[in-house]
């Protein structure tokens, strides 16, 4: 470690939390600065889950948040050298050596199966193959062969579609990264009825992801439409416009505003400012 980064860091830097985002892990995760002056972009060496591993900072140091223990947190061992930052194209240089390897082997052995990505441990004891798969796959013969040629452990892993969309990674229709790779920790269920809550087509290609399945956004906005909605008039309520009844056919919560259809046929859209209660509407 340099004298430099064992330096008490600037006053306008002396907090504890920086965050940092691994190339082959998803999300971004708070660490413990470990005394170290770490600025936006500095390459790092930090604690994982599988050893040590090279990442990024993204953010400059932050506050602690006060319901996340410093001592809870892993730390930040070292600002990255070149050595590690050699040694770690050389993992990802194994890591598509590996990649091309097992789908070679998996079509030798005739196993129906889709490797996803590969992921090797920064000091190479162990190499992870994610793949999707129809049904179960009998992969021992695969794992033999591959910790033959590879000489390190083999781990085969099998994940559903939105974990796959989580390790590959893009971006969805709103035009940013994918919820699942930049922040959302755990999947949750999604139905069709959130969906409606929202007002939102009902129309698959509408509200489906890049993996397939109803859009995680659904589920942490749908509280929010819910709460909206209260402070509207209910699908269904006959109310008095002007001079002229309607019934309120839909609701627009984030303009503050219900869709009424006219005795006549016509829709007008208005705040609830604007609408009488009808006295016969039960």
């Amino acid at each position: 470690m340099n004298k430099t980064d064992q330096m008490p860091p600037p006053a306008d830097l002396a907090y504890e939390i920086v965050s940092v985002r691994f190339s082959d892990l998803p999300n971004t995760y708070s660490y413990n600065r470990n005394q170290l002056n770490l600025k936006n972009g500095d390459v790092v060496v930090a604690e994982t889950d599988r050893g040590d591993g090279v990442g990024t900072v993204i953010l400059e140091a932050i506050e602690p948040s006060c319901n996340v223990p410093l001592e809870s947190l892993k730390k930040v061992v070292r600002k990255a050298t070149q050595k590690d930052i050699e040694r770690e194209r050389e993992r990802k240089d194994l890591e598509r050596k590996a990649f091309k390897l097992c789908v070679n082997k998996a079509s030798e052995f005739k196993l129906e199966m889709n490797l996803v990505r590969v992921q090797y441990f920064f000091d190479r004891s162990k190499a992870i193959f994610y793949f999707t798969a129809d049904g179960r796959i009998d992969f021992r013969e695969l794992v033999k062969s591959l910790a033959k040629t590879l000489n390190t452990r083999i781990e085969m892993r099998q994940i559903g579609v939105r974990d796959k969309a989580r390790l590959v990674g893009g971006i969805g229709c709103c035009g940013r990264e994918l919820c699942c790779q930049s922040f959302l920790k755990d999947f949750e269920p999604v139905s069709v009825r959130m969906a409606k809550d929202q007002n939102l087509p009902l129309n698959p290609s509408k509200i489906s992801g890049v993996c397939g399945r109803l859009m995680c956004c659904l589920i942490f906005e749908h509280d929010t439409y819910k709460k909206m909605s209260k402070s509207l008039p209910r699908c269904g309520k006959r109310v008095q416009v002007g001079s002229e009844k309607g019934r309120v056919t839909r609701q627009n919560p984030l303009e503050g505003t219900v869709v009424i259809e006219l005795e006549g046929g016509k829709e007008v859209e208005l705040s609830p400012d604007k609408l009488e209660n009808d006295s016969n509407d039960t």
